[in-house]
């Protein structure tokens, strides 16, 4: 039977992206404009971020089509990231896919962003299936779920204040390293000490399954105003190690702590923070002794991408999980199947 192809946008922040992909996660083509303007103002500006996809979704639309040699007619659905997200970038998305929906006559697929994140995991395996670990750590989600099979999914543990990506990018904002802070840190890490400061690990008992990082935002923050300029340009390499490893530390600990107590054998990694060097290293190895497999997507999958979204998309299709001209944008977080 011809695979399916589906079209698939993702809008949920600052990167505008289109993708082509078919329903043996074979990708096509993997679009991203990321938005550099942001940079000037150390974070994401939601009304400048929903601006620019509007300008650039049509335009990476026609190439992405151009480029692959495909037509509007050889397009089986359109799939769209509808939460969670910046409300203004969602509905840029939203309301561009049901537009194309409406005009082709095509059936229109909604997908949480945290799934596709997940299912990114499928694009180079997609014999991957539940039962199966998922930690799903970004800017805005930190979460540990237990999945036993499709849409039957427990959240083990989730941050109870702030993001591990997020930790990451406010410690790079008080190292001036610059944005986007989580690639930042880990750049400037590679040849840093991460035993050079102890910083606390939040939860840290073996019973407890949630994370914190307010704490240690607030420590990294008292350690560097009681340090000289001087002293934390010398040893930036060092403190930005440290940082790290307390992060990556919490994570990995605590995602190994459950696989343990419920026998869980496959482990996947999947958020924009999958892409950190030292965790993708240390959960392998730390997996490896329990004797549980590791998924991680390729670094290009990590990021937001439209190819995350139509791999989530392609079992929707087949169950026939289709959205009607209603569909919104939401902005709550959150895991869902919609």
């Amino acid at each position: 039977m011809k695979p399916i192809k589906i079209l698939a946008f993702e809008t949920s922040c600052d990167d505008t992206s289109v993708a082509v992909i078919d329903s043996n996660y074979k990708v096509y083509i993997n679009l991203i404009s990321s938005q550099t303007t942001h940079e000037d103002f150390g974070g994401v500006v939601p009304e400048l971020a929903s601006r620019l996809h509007i300008k650039n979704i049509m335009k990476l639309t026609q190439i992405a089509l151009d480029q692959t040699n495909t037509t509007f007619e050889e397009i089986d659905a359109l799939a769209v990231s509808v939460n969670p997200g910046l409300i203004g970038a969602l509905l840029v998305g939203v309301s561009f896919a049901k537009s194309l929906a409406y005009s082709l006559q095509k059936p229109l697929i909604a997908v949480n962003h945290m799934l596709g994140h997940i299912y990114a995991n499928k694009i180079e395996n997609p014999e991957l299936e539940p039962p199966y670990l998922a930690l799903v750590v970004s800017g805005g989600h930190t979460e540990l779920v237990d999945f036993v099979s499709y849409n039957n999914f427990k959240i083990v543990g989730k941050t109870r204040d702030d993001a591990a990506g997020e930790a990451f990018d406010k410690t790079a904002k008080l190292l001036n390293l610059g944005y986007p802070g989580g690639p930042m840190i880990d750049k400037t890490a590679t040849n840093g000490n991460p035993a050079f400061v102890e910083f606390p690990r939040a939860l840290n008992r073996k019973d407890s399954y949630d994370f914190s990082f307010s704490g240690l935002k607030t420590a990294i923050r008292n350690y560097l105003l009681n340090k000289k300029e001087e002293f934390i340009k010398e040893h930036i390499a060092d403190i930005s190690a440290s940082v790290q490893a307390a992060i990556v530390d919490s994570l990995v600990k605590k995602t190994i702590n459950y696989a343990k107590k419920a026998n869980s054998k496959t482990i996947i990694v999947a958020g924009g923070v999958s892409a950190n060097s030292l965790l993708r290293k240390q959960i392998k190895l730390e997996a490896e002794k329990i004797g549980a497999e590791v998924y991680i997507p390729a670094l290009e999958y990590c990021m937001d991408n439209a190819a995350m979204i139509g791999a989530a998309a392609i079992e929707k299709y087949f169950r026939k999980e289709f959205a009607d001209l209603s569909l919104n944008a939401f902005s709550k977080k959150g895991l869902r199947f919609i």
